[in-house]
């Protein structure tokens, strides 16, 4: 399927720090697109190192969750292991620790199912997902105030999942999905 594309990305005429925090920094920007249309856009910028979440498959065909707090809903949700890539970090070394410091476990083999944009209109944020097998025991400590809660999750029943009140992050649910279509391509 042939779909037409833009060449290039508008102009950017002008580019202020409007605020900026110790995670974020928000820029105005003034836009010039290729028909002569200006614009003034904002965006947050974050670091730039990326982000993995880990959909971790155990031997007993189980997923393990973790529940943690969110401070953008106030509450808690249940999702898949997550974490910022270190500076030096491929995707798979941050998976590989994120998810001894979150759950427990390292994973002798990865797969990259997708890198995800966040919110591509207003964030440069890049998320990759990663499929975890070979699961053994190794702890790190991890950055959380307070400790996670694991849940293990029969991969059979993975649809209801998408039913849990507390299921409801988009990184998590676009991994499950993820997950679905790379295990029916896998067999």
């Amino acid at each position: 399927m042939s779909q037409k594309k833009h060449p290039n990305p508008p102009e950017i005429l002008h580019c202020e720090v409007t605020a900026k925090s110790r995670l974020f920094t928000v820029e105005s920007l003034k836009l010039l697109f290729s028909n002569g249309e200006q614009r003034q856009y904002e965006r947050i910028k974050g670091g730039g190192r990326g982000a993995v979440m880990i959909v971790p498959i155990t031997a007993d065909n189980e997923l393990l969750l973790v529940r943690e707090y969110c401070a953008g809903t106030n509450n808690y949700q249940l999702g898949f292991p997550k974490g910022l890539i270190d500076p030096g970090e491929t995707p798979i070394e941050a998976g590989n620790r994120e998810l001894k410091e979150e759950v427990g476990f390292g994973a002798e083999q990865f797969c990259d199912l997708k890198t995800l944009s966040l919110a591509p209109s207003y964030f440069n944020a890049r998320m990759h997902i990663l499929v975890a097998k070979g699961l053994y025991p190794e702890q790190l400590e991890g950055d959380e105030p307070e400790p996670l809660v694991t849940v293990k999750w029969p991969l059979a029943q993975w649809e209801l999942l998408l039913t849990q009140n507390d299921f409801t992050e988009a990184r998590s649910v676009a991994a499950l999905l993820l997950l679905q279509q790379y295990l029916t391509q896998e067999v």
